[in-house]
């Protein structure tokens, strides 16, 4: 896991070294083992490395092939890559690493992109042909692993940050209209976009050229969306779906354990890290350590998970840290969080404090159980909302039906401060609709005095919620029920909780892997995916150990990844506003990049 920075143009100097260097110094905390650069005409790389496989200073970046042609920068995991060098060594390819940097530099050099498929991991990476003159970029499936890019006269800069490219003084910080607004909506910004009009995300399973100083089209080389689209076609028979499902869940998390470093876990109360904990115990993991986050306002009370933590890590016989927060280090830790954070975010201070109690323990990779709830629809909301859109469709059609239900909107929306309310009509006609009311932070109406009229006016023009998911997801399939799944696999777990888990755990050097975020294993589970609703509870999920997580587990009542955060910051005078969730996603907007609003 690493951070780099990559500038190609059409000659001379296409980054000067002071740009270079505070771009590099952006990213430090990403990869505090070692920097390293690498410049020819009209191109320079730039990468700093936290050393997870291959620790010895020869697979360090940016790294050069063998015949001198191709030079590589990498961030990320490849977690097949043992079996992919074999089958390069059969066809006599020489290697001068362990590492899987050289592998990609290898198939790369044997089979251009054409190799992405092959690459079973999360990364981002970039790739420079010193012959044909020419750069190629590419990003995982699930876009575990972030690259954004931008674009100036004869020049494209990439890197891992946004925050590296601003550092480096030559990017505009003009506003992107609609990758702010959908921050003020849903909590995060959605790709593409960022929240600059001149940055913008490579889209998850996306490749692309750079050529004569001018970025190529992206192209799609993996949708993961088709997973669900696809899932109805040939689902698999009802009595192979646990098993098919738990040798699935076995092999991705034994893929996950690939490391020259040793490997802790997140460990929550939940089903999600419990069942990922243990299949890593299975999966050979020794002297596992589980780290719990804990809060003193939530102690004794449904919220608290620490107990719960300490019974599943005596349940599995693995050992348990639980690292307590307190306000007083919040407030403290604050400025550090917001600079860490490199797009805002309603969400990710918890899992900045659990890796920086990771780190505190010495360890520089951590397992996380997130995307259990995408994968294995484990969201209540998910059989509610097909239920809500079934009822309200057909109703909705009755005559003064829509007139009557806008009226009563209209008054709930006063009543709760909550300007979403007065859209719920309209939207609870659709999936995608119900699902913006679900999980939307603010209402159209209030992006007015929240970003400006006239950015809001930019944003919102024509706006329609099923377009703007549709953007997110592409087409969506007739199940209501895949259709929530995609969404929720393609907004909220991509933009949100993915980016969120990238920069809290590299800002305290620590490699955060998901094997329930796993394109291989979204490909192998395809097939039962249209049956996962015959298994509630994510039951399959707590019955893929051999070991099966206790029923209180599995029955206990979801409380997510809690964080005290609103009440801490409930006395901070902000605005009127009295909502928490906003008056926090104003704190963020304001402090992440250092701006008044």
């Amino acid at each position: 896991m690493c951070g780099f920075i990559a500038a190609f143009g059409t000659g001379g100097e296409v980054l000067d070294s002071a740009a270079l260097r505070r771009a590099l110094e952006r990213m430090r905390r990403r990869g505090p083992d070692d920097e390293g650069t690498w410049q020819g005409e009209g191109v320079v790389l730039g990468h700093r490395r936290l050393a997870i496989l291959d620790l010895d200073p020869r697979a360090v970046q940016p790294m050069q092939s063998i015949c001198g042609r191709y030079v590589i920068v990498l961030n990320g995991e490849i977690y097949n890559f043992r079996a992919l060098r074999h089958d390069l060594e059969s066809r006599g390819v020489v290697f001068r690493t362990s590492s899987d940097t050289e592998v990609i530099l290898a198939l790369f050099a044997a089979e251009g992109e054409a190799m992405l498929p092959k690459l079973h991991g999360m990364f981002a990476l970039a790739i420079w042909d010193c012959v044909a003159r020419r750069a190629f970029i590419g990003r995982d499936p699930y876009g575990i692993k972030p690259l954004y890019v931008t674009e100036a006269p004869d020049t494209v800069m990439v890197a891992s940050q946004v925050k590296a490219l601003l550092a480096t003084g030559g990017v505009s910080r003009d506003p992107d209209p609609r990758g702010q607004a959908g921050f003020w909506m849903l909590g995060s910004v959605p790709e593409p976009h960022t929240w600059f009009r001149d940055i913008r995300a490579l889209p998850a399973g996306h490749c692309a050229w750079i050529e004569n100083g001018r970025l190529g089209p992206a192209r799609c080389w993996h949708d993961i969306g088709d997973a669900w689209r696809g899932a109805g076609q040939r689902a698999a028979a009802v009595e192979d779906v646990a098993q098919q499902v738990q040798a699935a869940l076995r092999e991705s998390v034994a893929r996950h354990l690939v490391a020259d470093v040793p490997v802790g876990v997140f460990l929550s109360g939940g089903i999600d890290s419990g069942a990922v904990a243990d299949l890593m115990v299975e999966a050979g993991a020794r002297e596992l350590e589980g780290v719990t986050i804990a809060y003193d306002e939530f102690a004794g009370r449904h919220e608290d998970e620490a107990p719960v933590a300490a019974r599943l890590a005596a349940h599995y016989g693995i050992g348990h840290t639980v690292r307590r927060v307190t306000r007083d280090e919040f407030l403290r830790d604050l400025p550090r969080i917001l600079d860490a954070m490199d797009q805002p975010s309603i969400d990710g201070i918890n899992t900045w404090y659990a890796s920086k109690a990771v780190a505190e323990r010495g360890l520089k990779v951590v397992v996380s159980g997130v995307g259990g709830d995408e994968l294995f629809q484990g969201y209540p909301s998910l059989r509610h909302l097909p239920r809500l859109v079934a009822a309200w469709l057909p109703l909705s059609r009755v005559r003064g039906a829509m007139r009557l239900a806008n009226a009563l909107a209209r008054l709930q929306a006063q009543r709760s401060d909550n300007g979403r309310w007065k859209y719920a009509p309209q939207w609870a006609r659709t999936v995608a609709g119900a699902w913006w009311l679900r999980r939307s932070v603010c209402s159209p109406d209030e992006l007015a005095a929240l970003m400006g009229p006239e950015l809001a006016a930019v944003a919102l023009q024509d706006f329609d919620v099923n377009h703007w998911v549709q953007t997110m997801t592409g087409p969506l399939p007739a199940s209501p029920l895949l259709a929530l799944g995609q969404i929720e696999s393609m907004t909220y777990l991509r933009n949100q909780l993915l980016r969120d888990s990238d920069w809290a755990s590299m800002d305290h050097s620590v490699e955060l892997r998901t094997p329930l975020v796993d394109a291989y294993l979204l490909q192998q589970v395809q097939r039962c995916l249209q049956s996962f609703s015959d298994w509630p509870d994510k039951i399959l999920l707590a019955k893929a150990p051999t070991k099966p997580l206790p029923h209180s587990i599995v029955k206990r009542k979801k409380t997510g990844f809690g964080f005290p955060v609103n009440s801490w910051l409930s006395e901070v005078p902000l605005t009127k506003i009295t909502r928490p969730v906003v008056r926090s996603a104003i704190w963020v907007a304001r402090g992440c990049y250092q701006s008044s609003l």
